[in-house]
């Protein structure tokens, strides 16, 4: 096990997806905490103990107000000064359905540096829950072309397929404003699409989101979030058409993991 790279996934009441986010970090040989926001606000100093902090899926304090509000209310008022910090020492941070829902929430997505929300994720405008495997795609934009500004999708294939699972995923902008700045910045890092890799409408976009946005970055791109499920690829036999498969290689929801560990490698 690696013992210079440490892994802090924070949870609270409602997170479901924490232990599978463990398990995939685990499986690449790092160390791993899961930890109560509770205990992290009672010995905030623990954050910097760790280079990633992940904020898995659920529905954390049962989406009240909204989904995310509530946590991410209380990292702000709580934990502000502490994760400044920790970004500031070039740590990673992941928000997975849920915790993406929080890092929009808190500001730190798409992050001006300012905690002013200017983005959320609304509810799908199908009017249900959507849980199936999507396909994605990275933006076809003059930003993305010059580089890839996410550290956490860093050789990762133009097209891929994950699982989605949630209610309120539809990614909306502040004003046009933003989403142009987004876009034309290389923030928006997936976007839903067709099988041949087409935006199009739902069912290819389960939820409605604007210009198809399904996962986002930052200005660092080392803050990254997400509405599929990554976390739930990690596995061969996970992948709907495993069978077809006859080579073991690394699935798309691990391989984001590991952009994580080799970007710290590197760095």
């Amino acid at each position: 096990m690696d013992n210079n790279i440490k892994v802090l996934i924070l949870r609270t009441a409602g997170t479901n997806c924490d232990q599978e986010t463990k398990l995939a970090y685990e499986l690449l040989n790092v160390n791993v905490t899961l930890l109560h926001v509770n205990e992290l606000i009672q010995a905030h100093a623990k954050i910097y103990n760790y280079q990633i902090i992940v904020f898995p899926g659920g529905f954390t304090y049962g989406d009240d107000i909204a989904a995310g509000m509530i946590l991410a209310n209380e990292l702000k008022m709580k934990l502000k000064e502490q994760l400044q910090k920790f970004l500031q020492k070039n740590g990673l941070m992941i928000g997975i359905c849920n915790g993406f829902q929080v890092l929009v929430k808190t500001g730190l997505l798409p992050g001006h540096g300012d905690w002013k929300q200017r983005v959320s994720l609304g509810c799908n405008d199908s009017g249900k829950f959507e849980d199936r495997w999507v396909y994605l795609r990275k933006p076809k934009t003059q930003a993305v072309k010059n580089g890839n500004r996410c550290v956490w999708t860093k050789g990762i294939d133009e097209l891929i397929y994950l699982p989605v699972a949630h209610g309120e995923g539809k990614f909306i902008p502040k004003d046009k404003g933003v989403l142009k700045e987004m876009l034309e910045t290389g923030k928006v890092v997936f976007q839903y699409c067709s099988p041949k890799g087409e935006l199009a409408s739902y069912p290819d976009n389960p939820n409605g989101s604007v210009e198809h946005v399904a996962g986002i970055c930052d200005e660092s791109g080392r803050i990254f979030g997400l509405m599929p499920h990554p976390e739930r690829c990690i596995f061969k036999t996970q992948h709907p058409h495993w069978r077809r498969y006859r080579q073991q290689s690394m699935l798309d929801g691990l391989k984001i993991f590991k952009n994580s560990i080799d970007f710290l490698k590197r760095a």
